[in-house]
């Protein structure tokens, strides 16, 4: 696993990719979406009864916190963990207020405790991909490809495995899915050739999932704005 220092450069990196290391970017929702991001890892948060198919980790974020001691603010306790904006209007129409700078600051504070979180959910990701698997070719390819990037050039190996899992999620949820294709860690690592260049071989097999989710979303979305962002994030894996 990541040492200590390694934790902290991982933090940074995510924070970077996902803000630009920026403080107001900590609370964003972007347009087109139906939801807010927030934090280092830009956890999705969602209003009372809300559904959507992509998965939830702002609540989950708090309770790891909590049992790290950590203080919630007061206000998102007693919203009861439930995102309190009506839309993005409101969202953005709030943006200055009391609230939304203690949760700035909160976020910017608690770095360390948010990359923490990020790490413990990769932490069981293989065994909940592998379980997800029945053909057992396919189970040995996944755990082969998982096994083999992770101990490539450290840190990089375990920093694309878990930044993916973070940025993309598992891939084993069957809503996160277009056109009955997903695009999570687990269709990236079925997508892998065999490379000794096992970073480049991951990478290349994220562009392509990426490139297919792109392919297959609903038109509203407009999801090829991202594209090139998501595949520039993928280039980081590459140890310079």
């Amino acid at each position: 696993m990541l040492e200590k220092r390694d934790l902290k450069w991982l933090g940074d990196r995510i924070f970077r990719n996902e803000c630009n290391r920026l403080a107001e970017c900590l609370t964003s929702w972007n347009e087109g979406e139906e939801f807010p991001s927030l934090g280092i890892g830009h956890f999705i948060w969602y209003r009372a009864d809300q559904a959507e198919i992509y998965e939830e980790a702002f609540p989950a974020l708090m309770a790891f916190m909590a049992q790290e001691e950590v203080e919630i603010p007061l206000w998102i306790v007693a919203n009861d963990l439930e995102a309190p904006w009506a839309d993005r209007t409101a969202f953005l129409a709030d943006l200055d207020s009391e609230r939304m700078q203690e949760l700035r600051s909160f976020l910017l504070e608690h770095q360390q405790e948010q990359t923490a979180f990020i790490v413990s959910r990769h932490e069981e990701v293989l065994l909940r991909i592998l379980d997800s698997i029945n053909e057992p070719a396919l189970k040995t390819r996944v755990e082969k490809n998982f096994s083999t990037v992770a101990s490539t050039n450290p840190p990089y190996g375990l920093y694309a495995l878990i930044d993916y899992n973070h940025f993309k999620g598992s891939g084993i949820s069957p809503e996160e899915r277009y056109q009955d294709k997903g695009w999570g860690l687990k269709q990236v690592l079925l997508e892998m050739n065999n490379s000794d260049e096992s970073l480049v071989a991951f990478v290349q097999a994220a562009r392509e999932v990426l490139t297919r989710r792109v392919e297959n979303a609903p038109a509203s979305r407009n999801e090829s704005r991202w594209l090139q962002g998501w595949l520039n994030r993928l280039n980081t894996y590459l140890a310079q």
